[in-house]
């Protein structure tokens, strides 16, 4: 007899997991609290232009590769990918450098800029590569119950890089502050500083200059509803506009179902793809694992101002993603970790899809999204928002040697306060919990609830962490643990 399950929320690693309970006999619901699939994988359309609201970078392709081939399938069944060449640009403050589509591009350009940088590039990368392919095949596909999980012959040699952090690793090697940010920049993906992150960690430069950055046709988005269709193909029913309001537990604490504002579904199993914190509270206080101490305690990744723009014409000088590093990196960094604020001279992140995908903006037109890292947890107000798109606007005016205010159709934002409400976002974070050394693996909240039996979790604030890749593998894990605890 097959088991019924509910999951909780529609982004990645929901209908990931959707997927994979599916195709092992399930018969799955998915409850998707708003108007559309895809949890902050969402899209934005107006006026003609398309805009991803969440996610924007299309990083280690194997892991999708991997994700539909375990159902028999590849991506280009579901989606069309561009290689980006260059794949990003950096602005500093005086000049610009833009990143290949390979490593012996980049290499001529490290090269170029400090001499000796190339060969130690190449040292770099070689560890890199090597910590990816222990990190893929022995570490992120493993479900956090067990310290033992980490402990392989691969990870008894690497003991090193658990204790020393990427940024010295970097510094070591390098002496250029401008190559330093290019080679600490991946690691901010996994929410985190490079000197609070660990060296293991530095297979991030081997998914950015070793897999390269794509860009899949009409954004982002694409990836969800290929998944969505990919998820209904296998049986899934997905309802939109469907908050759930409590996990319902029955006498021998056991998930019996959700309710929806009182209206009442039993299943056999519950897994929520939802916010994890949000989630818990779904549950009688005396059923949740964690205290809203434990969640004080916990470091987060970042949340985001971000802002979608129509440009009533094509910009130059910018490529399609752009990182601004035009200002004090480490002071950005305090004030989102240490010191929690508004930032004075915010480092910010600018992408114009329609540079490369002319689908995604009127002819003579760009669409522009332009993102600005801040503390979780922070005061969201309209007023705030104003101030820093002026902020920004002026030095990318300045940086790309252009004027853009005046060519401005109209501009969205999405920040702290619409993380809370769109997705009850913990603080409005953006990320989930950042991979810290005390926050990796079994250090993560549970995948499989510890005092509620057939209640699970996935998503970023579980194992294996933040971003898209770790997500659709929360996805898989938390479904192959269903299935193993399913008769217990």
């Amino acid at each position: 007899m097959s088991k019924k399950t509910a999951v909780i929320g529609s982004g990645f690693s929901s209908l990931a997991a959707a997927s994979y309970l599916a195709a092992s006999g399930h018969q799955v619901t998915v409850y998707e609290k708003n108007d559309t699939v895809g949890g902050r994988a969402r899209r934005l359309e107006k006026d003609g232009f398309t805009f991803d609201i969440g996610p924007s970078w299309y990083w280690m392709p194997d892991i999708f590769e991997r994700f539909f081939a375990d159902f028999g399938k590849t991506p280009s069944d579901y989606y069309e990918l561009d290689k980006l060449n260059p794949a990003y640009s950096v602005y500093f403050e005086n000049d610009r450098i833009q990143i290949g589509d390979d490593l012996e591009k980049i290499k001529a350009t490290f090269e170029s800029i400090e001499s000796g940088s190339a060969a130690k590039l190449q040292e770099f990368m070689d560890t890199s590569s090597e910590n990816y392919d222990i990190a893929i095949k022995n570490l992120v596909y493993r479900p956090g119950e067990s310290p033992l999980e980490l402990v392989t012959p691969q990870t008894i040699k690497k003991i090193g890089a658990f204790i020393g952090n990427v940024s010295k690793d970097v510094r070591k090697k390098f002496k250029d502050p401008r190559l330093v940010s290019i080679l600490e920049f991946p690691v901010l993906f996994l929410g985190a500083t490079p000197g609070n992150t660990p060296s293991f960690y530095n297979f991030m430069n081997y998914a950015d200059f070793g897999l390269g950055t794509w860009h899949p046709k009409g954004g982002m988005y694409e990836v969800i509803l290929g998944m969505k269709k990919l998820a209904e193909e296998l049986g899934v029913v997905i309802k939109t506009n469907s908050p759930v309001t409590e996990i319902l537990v029955n006498d021998q604490q056991r998930a019996e179902g959700i309710s929806l504002s009182g209206e009442v579904h039993l299943y056999d199993n519950v897994l929520s793809g939802a916010d994890y914190h949000h989630s818990e509270t779904l549950l009688p206080e005396k059923l949740r694992q964690y205290s809203e101490s434990y969640w004080e305690r916990k470091t987060f990744a970042p949340s985001s101002l971000i802002f979608y723009v129509g440009f009533d014409k094509k910009l130059i000088n910018v490529d399609h993603h752009n990182l601004f590093f035009d200002t004090d990196f480490t002071k950005h960094a305090n004030e989102i970790y240490e010191d929690p604020k508004w930032p004075e001279d915010p480092l910010f992140y600018a992408n114009f899809t329609s540079i490369t995908d002319s689908s995604t903006a009127p002819d003579g037109c760009e669409n522009g999204f332009f993102l600005i890292p801040l503390a979780p947890g922070l005061e969201d107000t309209p007023e705030l928002r104003e101030t820093y798109f002026k902020k920004i606007l002026d030095r990318f005016e300045k940086l790309t040697d252009q004027k853009v205010m005046d060519h401005i159709l109209f501009k969205e934002s999405f920040c702290v306060n619409d993380f809370k409400e769109a997705y009850n976002s913990y603080k409005g974070n953006a990320y989930g919990m950042a991979n810290t050394l005390l926050q990796t693996a079994f250090l993560r909240p549970n995948l499989r609830s510890r005092k509620v039996k057939s209640l699970y979790f996935t998503g970023q604030l579980t194992v294996p962490g933040p971003g898209v890749p770790p997500s659709l593998i929360s996805g898989k894990l938390a479904a192959q643990l269903i299935n193993k605890h399913i008769n217990r």
